[in-house]
């Protein structure tokens, strides 16, 4: 089955999940070298099964694909893949995606007193303050990142 496309917007495209299937791919659990080359790299035994590493509950899992920057200074760049879990509780410091005012975004929570502030990981932006006069829901919290080279 191929990921169904449930929103496209200028911030954030957001997919559903296939987590039905099953992949073996091999794993190298002894971590590989960032210097010299390692020969233990020969002798792969074991699999890694994404779907199962990444995804805690299939109900409620999503992709999504980030367009933009704002999270830039926690590595989190434009083009990269969001793994969303809606069946988390949205938790102060965590990196949600948020529906705000239509449109979907991804920033850091942070809960002062009765106030809910969406903070951006990049100097360029300016954090949004949550108030009574915004449509505003926490939709899921991002679990992974799969980086985009």
């Amino acid at each position: 089955m191929t990921p169904l496309k449930l929103h496209t917007g200028t911030i954030i495209d957001i997919f559903s999940v296939e987590s039905e299937t099953e992949m073996a791919v091999p794993f190298v659990d002894e971590g590989i070298s960032a210097g010299f080359p390692s020969p233990a790299l020969d002798f792969i035994d074991q699999t890694i099964d994404f779907n199962k590493h990444l995804i805690k509950h299939r109900s409620a899992t999503f992709c999504g694909r980030v367009k933009g920057v704002s999270l830039k200074n926690i590595g989190i760049d434009n083009g990269d893949l969001m793994i969303i879990d809606r069946s988390l509780e949205p938790t102060n410091g965590k990196i949600a995606i948020c529906y705000i005012d239509g449109q979907f975004t991804a920033k850091r929570i942070k809960k002062e007193k009765n106030v809910v502030w969406l903070i951006p990981e990049n100097e360029n932006y300016e954090p949004i303050k949550v108030t009574k006069e915004n449509d505003f829901l926490i939709w899921g919290i991002v679990t992974h990142v799969i980086k985009n080279f």
